[in-house]
């Protein structure tokens, strides 16, 4: 049986809420636009989509090789935009100040299933959080008019201690998300 697959960095939930004001407000513009739930934010670093249960434990083997050497590191979370740019938007996202460690770790989980048959990504690497997507343009100058006023949003640090093999069942209600495995980063900082 294949299941629908992604690697991603978890929020802890203090995070999940402030960004979940801000979509909120953006809610509250009334635009045609399926927002995620708050619970299901994430950054993805990989979508794997349909993966042969045989696969995962080969995969998560990988991912341990690859990763374990990183030791934990923290990057801001900050501004909100839209894909692409302009008055036609199809995702609203959350962005990042900076990467830190986080274009390196990238790079490792794509070698990691590189020999599982998934191909590199063809785009550069731009990591954000997908908060929605926009459905039609019913009332979307209102949400980027709002979405102006949190371009320059601050949100916190996060502290990537690892990365999750995470699978996604496309449920009537949305999508629902459950961790197959942790992927500690176990490195140490400079001594």
């Amino acid at each position: 049986m294949a299941l629908r697959c992604f690697i991603a960095v978890a929020l802890p939930p203090p995070l999940k809420q402030s960004i979940e004001k801000v979509v909120a407000a953006l809610r509250d513009a009334g635009g045609d636009v399926k927002w995620v739930p708050g619970e299901n934010v994430h950054l993805t670093l990989k979508f794997l989509g349909e993966t042969g249960e045989e696969k995962i434990g080969g995969i998560i083997e990988a991912l341990r090789r690859k990763l374990s050497p990183y030791p934990p590191f923290y990057i801001r979370i900050g501004g909100v935009g839209s894909f692409p740019g302009g008055r036609h938007p199809r995702v609203i996202w959350v962005g990042f100040r900076e990467r830190g460690r986080l274009e390196d770790i990238y790079r490792s989980v794509e070698e990691a299933v590189k020999e599982f048959g998934y191909p590199p990504e063809d785009r550069p690497f731009s990591p954000h959080l997908t908060v929605g997507r926009v459905r039609s343009g019913k009332r979307l100058a209102e949400v980027l008019k709002r979405l102006d006023e949190f371009r320059e949003a601050d949100f916190a640090e996060l502290e990537v201690k690892g990365v999750t093999l995470m699978k996604s069942e496309l449920k009537p209600g949305g999508a629902e998300y459950a961790s197959l495995a942790e992927i500690p980063l176990e490195g140490k900082n400079g001594d």
